[in-house]
């Protein structure tokens, strides 16, 4: 197939197009800057601001999947620029191609848009999907880990001092990176409907905060971890020092406090894949091992 995909020079992208690449399949990803040359990939140099290069993106194409989105901004308007235009923008040029597919990759924070601009951006952004024209299937994925990612490595160096910051106590979802990106590319192959798509590791009921950030990741770092729950005005108050020292790089912002001390981010069973299509394959204690070797082994752990 002819697959157009945004985002492919980010995490879960990156390894979209490897399996994609690996099963013979022609990708067609847009990027900002020129990017090395690789087997059955096709760069398009541009952004989700600019309308000519997404029209050459998705020119000829399948399937479009749309990977990009924006999950740090400084305030509303950064969000609504990535995550909804850039959404609509990707909206129009597949319906003026007449794509036959358009798998959107969402949020679980979209299902509740009153806690953060990035849950409000996203469920705007699963509005425009769900009233156009297209043959779409959304995915709202949990908290994605695997070697590579970024976002969770300050994770994993406080476990190796032996304590886990984390919210109050609450449950969550997580998946690795390359049961998510096999998830994107089968439904890019196969139609599963206009249905939005909840994907997660298996665990039933998902994992306590305690569970996963002191236990399933200490194990991975070899070390014996202390949960210490802290409340959501020390959180705030960590954010705000956390954007004092990094600036726009930093981790811990306002808005993702708003989400994190949400009791229950864990994927509704109703919203799982059908097990016909996909099953996750990788066990989490398993992968964040892994991705704890991969931190090791580029010295970042």
């Amino acid at each position: 197939m002819n697959i157009a995909l945004t985002g492919g020079t980010g995490f879960v992208g990156s390894r979209v197009i490897a399996l994609a690449v690996e099963a013979g399949h022609q990708i067609r990803a847009l990027a900002r800057r020129p990017q090395p040359a690789q087997p059955n990939v096709t760069w398009i140099e541009g952004a989700l601001d600019t309308p000519d290069a997404l029209a050459r993106l998705v020119d000829g194409s399948d399937a479009v999947l749309h990977v990009a989105g924006v999950v740090n901004a400084p305030d509303r308007d950064g969000f609504a620029a990535g995550n909804i235009v850039g959404t609509q923008a990707m909206i129009d040029v597949s319906v003026a191609a007449r794509v036959a597919r358009f798998v959107h990759v969402s949020s679980l924070a979209a299902r509740e848009p009153g806690l953060s601009n990035y849950g409000w951006s996203k469920a705007e952004s699963e509005r425009r999907v769900e009233t156009s024209p297209l043959a779409w299937t959304i995915v709202r994925p949990p908290a994605v880990y695997g070697p590579g990612d970024m976002e969770m490595l300050d994770t994993f160096r406080i476990a190796k001092l032996g304590i886990a910051v984390m919210p109050p106590p609450g449950k969550m979802a997580v998946i690795h990176v390359d049961d998510l990106a096999r998830l994107l590319l089968t439904l890019a192959v196969q139609d599963a409907g206009r249905l939005t798509i909840e994907p997660d590791d298996g665990t039933p009921g998902g994992w306590t905060h305690s569970d996963f950030l002191a236990g399933a990741i200490g194990a991975a770092v070899g070390q014996r971890v202390m949960p210490l729950p802290l409340p959501r005005a020390i959180l705030s108050l960590a954010a705000r020092i956390d954007g004092l020292f990094r600036g726009p790089k930093a981790k811990l912002t306002a808005d993702r406090v708003g989400y994190m001390c949400h009791p229950d981010w864990t994927v509704d069973p109703a919203k799982r894949p059908d097990p016909a299509l996909w099953l996750p394959r990788i066990d989490t204690v398993h992968g964040l091992a892994e991705t704890a070797a991969w931190y090791r082994a580029k010295r970042l752990l």
